[in-house]
C-alpha cells in the first residue's frame, strides 16, 4: 500500500480509537444508572466505585492513544522507527480487546445496548486496521 494510504488508514484508526474513548466516557454515567437499577442500594455502592474508576480511566486512556496513532501516522509510513514501534506496539494492544471482549462478555444481552455495539463496532474497526496497516510495508513511491 502507498504510504499515502498507510497514513490514512493509521489516522482513521486513531480517530476511532478518539471515538471509542469518548463512547467509554459517555457510557459510564449509563452504566452506573443500570448498576444502581438492577442491584440493590448496598450492592450498587459497593459495584459502582470499580466500575466508575474502570470506565474513567479506560476511556480517558483511550484519548492518548488514539493520538499519538493518529499522530505517528505519517512518520509510520516513513518507516521511522518510533513511530513503527509505537502504531505496532498499539496495534497489538488494541487487537487483544475484541478477543477478551467475546471471551469475558459472551452474553448476547450485552449487544442489546447500542453504546455497547458501537464500542465493538469501532474496537473492532480499529484492531483490524491497525493490525493490517502497522504491519505492511509501504510501497515505494
Amino acid at each position: 500500500m502507498s504510504p499515502a494510504t498507510q497514513t490514512r488508514l493509521l489516522r482513521g484508526s486513531g480517530v476511532l480509537l478518539l471515538l471509542l474513548g469518548v463512547v467509554h466516557l459517555v457510557a459510564t454515567p449509563h452504566i452506573s444508572k443500570f448498576i444502581h437499577n438492577m442491584t440493590s442500594p448496598g450492592a450498587a455502592e459497593l459495584l459502582t466505585p470499580p466500575m466508575l474508576l474502570n470506565h474513567v480511566l479506560v476511556g480517558i486512556l483511550l484519548l492518548p492513544l488514539g493520538y499519538l496513532t493518529f499522530y505517528a501516522a505519517p512518520h509510520s509510513a516513513a518507516q521511522a522507527r518510533w513511530a513503527q514501534v509505537l502504531v505496532r506496539t498499539t496495534a497489538v494492544t488494541v487487537a487483544t480487546l475484541p478477543l477478551a471482549l467475546l471471551m469475558l462478555m459472551s452474553k448476547r444481552s450485552y449487544f442489546e445496548a447500542p453504546l455497547f455495539v458501537v464500542a465493538v463496532a469501532l474496537v473492532l474497526a480499529a484492531a483490524v486496521t491497525l493490525l493490517v496497516v502497522a504491519f505492511s510495508t509501504p510501497r515505494e513511491r
